[in-house]
């Protein structure tokens, strides 16, 4: 790279680190204002925040590298992290959560089994599974960044200045590693210093700078695309269709996608249960949580996907480039560094990178941030000091990221790709964790102990699973999921049911659809009032149909757009808006009221 891209990159971290400074005071009045923003931030930045912080490097590389092994068929493979998920949050699940009127969203558990033995077990086995994924989200990104960095910053020509030869050595055989911890130290310093303030109003800035450069480089791409290029493309790249197997990955590096068809199943399934089960990434909750009201939670679900969309035609661009213009490419997680590399000119590049750059701290920093946030107030203040004072908690609350960070960059150094992790924590650990999350919401029976049992269950076998690498997913995901089913059922029925007291005042705040009628029935609602919740339902489920209709067209119309297929870019625009404009009369209308919540759902 030039020195005028070097000099935007380096401009650009002086910028967020600045701010970490900037928001400090603001941030370390309380643990409120440091997890929460003292519950003040308008809605559209906590969108713009939790939809840059999904819009991470790591996850941009691994959506290029599927989309140019798979073609559009790998918009399946999604459904595994719920890339769907604003559906849920628009329709009811941004209000329920806000509803819940809490800080962390395993200290949510208090508001929904009580304070005895089992809640408080479920409260601690929710931490404990929310600090190991949060970690391995830093090893994650670990892996992410160190791949990036290391195609466009030359560190190994540093080595013959150095005054040992043993530095020299670790510079050149370990380049990603260095310049990942390097990268994340830096990050890490603002997160510490600001809290939430720091990393929303940080985001905001990223979401500008990311959207404009992800414009730039699909532009790029769509300008140099001729149908001569796009020829070269595999016959059935366009397509949506799920083959049960693709017989020509057999034998080669991409032999875990060969039975396609059932590995739908298992995504498929997976994101309707990691959906239903509420805000899954962990600062997704804190979002919401960091909500005004349940309006605006609600908005804040709404707006969330929109951000997303110029990050596909982003990836399809790339993807398209790299298959049509670029050879030599071994390692297809790093297609798009490689790409940015190569054709993006002077200038142009450092502003890109910056945004790529500003992809991995908004979501570094939602992690680390959001983990800290579970360390101080469910596990460290609860049995090692419940009498800490706000300040005591805020500066715990540094150690306690710093201590998160060190095990992400140990976890992310003992892996071997980005794939590898993501897939374990996406569709093993995440199949250990996703039944218990669903019945907390939907069955009022379901308990503190039964939470707590299918969890720890889901998490002992997700680990043993580490040792059987082999293993199909779509085998390993039901297994577990369903021995998680039977723990939680049978656990949560030999044991005493939560205090009715308890159930009675989450039903009445929260107001969750399912399994609720011995509940309801002690709620003493009017027959008007049943009328209303009953249609509430049915109106809720309409809209989690439509708006998941919505943010397919509207990602699917700019990556056809991208590769000049105006047909079926057209098409999904026209569902996208057709499915946007039911929803203003079948949702926008019912949303309450500022600071009321006069209506169920």
């Amino acid at each position: 790279m030039s020195p005028v891209d070097y000099g935007i990159i380096l401009f650009y971290f002086a910028v967020v680190t600045g701010l970490g400074f900037w928001y400090q005071k603001r941030a370390s009045k309380s643990l409120g204002a440091y997890f929460l923003g003292g519950k003040k931030i308008h809605w559209l930045a906590l969108a713009m925040s939790g939809s840059v912080s999904n819009f991470d490097i790591t996850g941009t590389m691994w959506i290029i590298s599927i989309l140019y092994v798979l073609g559009m068929k790998s918009m399946w493979h999604h459904w595994m992290w719920g890339f769907l998920m604003g559906a849920f949050f628009l329709s009811y699940m941004g209000k329920w959560v806000r509803r819940s009127n809490v800080m962390t969203a395993a200290e949510w558990m208090k508001t929904r089994f009580g304070s005895d033995s089992g809640g408080k077990l479920a409260r601690t086995a929710y931490a404990l599974m929310a600090v190991l994924t949060l970690a391995c989200f830093v090893g994650y990104a670990y892996q992410g960044i160190g791949k990036f960095a290391s195609v466009y910053i030359p560190l190994e020509s540093l080595g013959p200045y150095m005054p040992f030869s043993c530095l020299e050595n670790i510079l050149t055989e370990y380049k990603p590693d260095v310049l990942a911890v390097m990268i994340i130290g830096i990050t890490t310093l603002y997160v510490v210093l600001g809290g939430l303030y720091s990393v929303v109003v940080t985001d905001v800035i990223q979401t500008i700078v990311l959207t404009l450069g992800s414009i730039f480089i699909a532009y790029i791409a769509w300008s140099n695309l001729t149908p001569e290029l796009l020829s070269k493309l595999p016959e059935s790249w366009t397509s949506l269709r799920v083959p049960w197997r693709i017989e020509e990955f057999v034998g080669t590096d991409n032999a875990g996608f060969e039975f396609f068809g059932a590995l739908v199943i298992v995504w498929v399934l997976k994101g309707f249960l990691l959906n239903a089960g509420g805000p899954a990434q962990m600062y997704d909750f804190q979002r919401f949580l960091a909500a005004r009201n349940a309006r605006d939670a609600a908005k804040v679900g709404a707006a969330w996907s929109s951000f997303l969309i110029v990050r596909w035609a982003m990836a399809t661009g790339i993807a398209l480039l790299a298959l049509t213009g670029v050879t030599g490419i071994t390692d297809s997680e790093k297609v798009m560094p490689v790409v940015l590399q190569e054709l993006l000119p002077i200038g142009i590049r450092g502003i890109v990178i910056a945004g790529l750059l500003a992809a991995f701290m908004s979501t570094f920093s939602s992690t680390v941030n959001s983990g800290a946030s579970f360390i101080v107030r469910d596990i460290w203040q609860p049995y090692f000091n419940p009498h800490a004072s706000e300040k005591e908690s805020v500066r715990f609350s540094y150690w306690a990221t710093l201590a998160l960070v060190l095990v992400g960059v140990i976890i992310g150094s003992q892996v071997d790709s980005i794939a590898q992790i993501w897939n374990w924590m996406m569709m093993v650990l995440g199949a250990g964790m996703a039944i218990p999350n669903v019945l907390r919401w939907y069955w009022w029976r379901m308990n503190g102990w039964g939470y707590s049992v299918g969890t720890l269950t889901g998490i002992i076998l997700s680990l043993i699973i580490l040792f059987l690498p082999e293993a199909p997913v779509y085998y390993v995901f039901p297994l577990i999921c369903a021995v998680s089913l039977l723990a939680s059922i049978v656990v949560s029925l030999a044991t005493q049911s939560t205090n009715p007291d308890i159930l009675l005042s989450f039903y009445k705040s929260v107001r969750p659809f399912g399994l609720w009628k011995p509940i309801a029935s002690k709620a003493k609602l009017s027959a008007e009032d049943l009328s209303i919740k009953s249609e509430s339902v049915q109106r809720t489920i309409l809209n989690v149909v439509l708006a998941m209709f919505a943010i397919t067209g509207m990602y699917l119309f700019p990556m056809y757009l991208v590769g000049h297929w105006y047909f079926y870019s057209v098409m999904f625009l026209l569902l996208a808006v057709a499915a946007i404009a039911a929803l203003k009369y079948t949702w926008y209308q019912y949303l309450p009221e500022d600071g009321k919540s006069s209506e169920a759902h």
